[in-house]
């Protein structure tokens, strides 16, 4: 891995999700880009690289988009990868920053949700899992979920229980973040245990709820940000693979083992140095995957982790260790608006690192691990990505 060293995210925004919409893709879009001017200042001229990620954006894409936004960057990407759309995004506006091939670039993602879009998207994400498991009545993302859950279960003795730690926890955060999707609703163990049976283990409160919504960040070289006074994150080490383990009859790891160590060598912390952690949601066995990969416990461990280990912002539990994880409810509170999701963790992360996180703020958070899951195809998740970030100040 190379230094991302002179390069830095700021600016996180959003815009609140909604459950259902007529709005299109590119209004979301344009809502974040419209936050993301308001909060530096910048004028839209000064926005000279775009990346967008969108899987309901078409017919329209990236270049389509800045004549409607009327403006004219020298440096564009699209990237459609799901959950590992945020970090691949800031990887590569990262590089072109350091190449100079722009100078400030805006990463964006949004999605949109009409009654049916989800069921449309999952009907057409993949022609392998149109060929290998619609036939057999594995239509979405639930069936290929239950499966690893259940395998997870039966290989490591996790407990439906231990996936309500996660899910409780997140939705304690949800409460103080404005725009979670269920923000307002509280979720009790009894709620959890007894919710209607969805596919295998897997119940309601362990699916995510589509929805549409934005997510963005800006990419510039740190003299930029401290030019425009505004405040930043760095970029301490940052890596991806995609199909690791192509061999493992059924996913129970991803990509993230293969750098994991490198990883946090390259950012000089360790897995106990981090003061948050924001994971992919979709399902809660994909939060105990990706930490077990990232060394924040052993293999299998997972379980017993979440057990003991209060992962609420504000440390109010009654677990001894604390880790606060997905300090904004995460997908499994705040919704999945698309894209978007993948780019959720970034700038929750860019938040706490620059203490604008208002009612859910972790006490003096200066690192974080964001790790990032997506493009699920017939039976797997096929990209792994991961990143630490640290408030600008952190080493000066």
């Amino acid at each position: 891995m190379n230094s991302y060293e002179g390069v830095v995210l700021a600016s996180p925004a959003s815009v609140p999700y909604v459950r259902h919409t007529d709005l299109g893709a590119s209004r979301f879009i344009g809502g974040v880009f419209r936050s993301l001017l308001d909060q530096s200042g910048l004028k839209k001229d000064e926005i000279d690289g775009l990346v967008i990620s969108s899987f309901s954006l078409s017919p329209d894409s990236a270049i389509s988009l800045t004549q409607q936004f009327r403006i004219s960057p020298r440096w564009i990407e699209q990237i459609n990868l799901g959950g590992a759309s945020g970090v691949v995004a800031l990887r590569r506006a990262s590089r072109a920053i350091q190449a100079g091939d722009a100078d400030v670039i805006a990463c964006i993602s949004g999605d949109t949700a009409s009654q049916k879009s989800f069921a449309s998207t999952a009907a057409n994400f993949s022609s392998w899992t149109i060929d290998a498991a619609f036939p057999y009545g594995g239509a979405g993302p639930n069936a290929i979920f239950s499966l690893i859950t259940q395998n997870y279960m039966e290989k490591y003795g996790a407990q439906r229980e231990d996936f309500a730690r996660i899910c409780l926890d997140q939705r304690y955060n949800s409460s103080h973040y404005p725009n979670a999707l269920f923000s307002a609703k509280t979720l009790s163990l009894e709620d959890y245990l007894n919710a209607r049976h969805i596919a295998g283990p897997l119940h309601l409160f362990d699916c995510v709820m589509p929805c549409a919504g934005g997510e963005g960040f800006l990419v510039m070289s740190e003299s930029r940000a401290k030019a425009l006074r505004i405040r930043y994150a760095r970029i301490m080490a940052a890596d991806e693979l995609h199909n690791a383990h192509k061999d493992d009859p059924i996913q129970f790891r991803g990509g993230w083992t293969e750098y994991a160590h490198q990883l946090y060598n390259m950012a000089g912390v360790g897995p106990s140095e981090m003061d948050c952690v924001q994971t992919y949601d979709d399902y809660p066995v994909m939060s105990m995957i990706q930490m077990e990969d990232l060394l924040l416990c052993q293999k299998g461990d997972a379980p017993r982790f979440v057990r003991e280990t209060d992962m609420r912002f504000d440390g109010s539990g009654k677990a001894q260790r604390k880790l606060p994880q997905n300090t904004n409810g995460g997908q499994l509170s705040c919704g999945q608006a698309g894209t978007a999701a993948g780019y959720l963790g970034v700038t929750e992360a860019l938040r706490q690192l620059t203490n604008t996180a208002g009612n859910n703020q972790v006490a003096a958070a200066r690192t974080c691990l964001i790790s990032g899951y997506g493009m699920v195809n017939y039976d797997r998740g096929l990209c792994s990505v991961a990143a630490i970030l640290a408030s600008g100040d952190m080493c000066e």
